[in-house]
């Protein structure tokens, strides 16, 4: 009697069609909360509003305007899968900088003025999906 051999395949190799929709939901995660922070700053704070917050920590204030447009176009395109490996990686200084600013509250972003965790996380989740690609349903094959 032959012993049973084993196989190498994982699981995820197993079934890999539900792969691409992983990081389809993983894109389209990423570009919702990128789009929704941005027009935070817009709609609730306010441009002149984030402006001044960005001076009052030392920061120039046209960095405001630079964060809100990689907030709004960087969410766009991910939710539309253009570019997405490159639009991860921009959105990557954006999510350090945060990490920056909520360094002194603590790791937690529950903590008052927030936390470092969210940030970072974030941050690693566009490094992730850098490194993923677009998955499925994007507007352009040629542009994913």
């Amino acid at each position: 009697m032959e012993a049973p051999q084993m196989t190498t395949q994982s699981s995820l190799t197993a079934t890999p069609s539900l792969q691409p929709y992983a990081i389809t939901l993983l894109r389209i995660s990423l570009g919702v909360m990128a789009l929704a922070h941005g027009l935070l700053k817009v709609l609730v704070f306010t441009v002149p509003g984030t402006v001044g917050y960005f001076e009052s920590l030392g920061l120039p204030g046209v960095l405001a305007y630079l964060t809100i447009a990689a907030e709004v176009g960087g969410g766009i395109a991910l939710l539309l899968g253009v570019y997405t490996r490159w639009v991860s990686l921009a959105l990557v200084p954006v999510l350090l900088g945060a990490a920056w600013v909520h360094l002194g509250n603590g790791w937690m972003f529950s903590n008052a003025g927030g936390g470092w965790e969210f940030p970072v996380f974030w941050t690693l989740a566009l490094i992730t999906q850098a490194g993923l690609g677009s998955g499925h349903w994007v507007l352009n094959r040629r542009f994913a």
